[in-house]
């Protein structure tokens, strides 16, 4: 896959902070909890000229999301801290 290199690079330096930000907290607050969350890719007029590469069951409505974002919260553990949630 060519193309979108800035953005991927940018999310990848994301991901990097989120593991991070969890080891740097826990040494003063071992009980949080950092964690990413992607929310897919929601039907919004940000999302609208990429919609057409969404695959089929892909492509969320806001409510939805964030539906399944609060229910990955609610279940998290603190040994879930520094990972990152994707694709529900």
């Amino acid at each position: 896959m060519g193309g979108w290199y800035s953005y991927r690079a940018s999310k990848s330096a994301l991901n990097m902070i989120i593991k991070s930000l969890s080891i740097e907290v826990a040494r003063n607050n071992p009980n949080a909890i950092i964690a990413g969350l992607h929310p897919g890719t929601v039907d919004s007029n940000l999302s609208n000229p990429f919609q057409k590469n969404v695959a089929d069951g892909k492509l969320f409505s806001p409510d939805y999301s964030i539906k399944k974002m609060v229910s990955v919260i609610d279940n998290l553990t603190f040994e879930d801290s520094g990972n990152c949630y994707a694709g529900w």
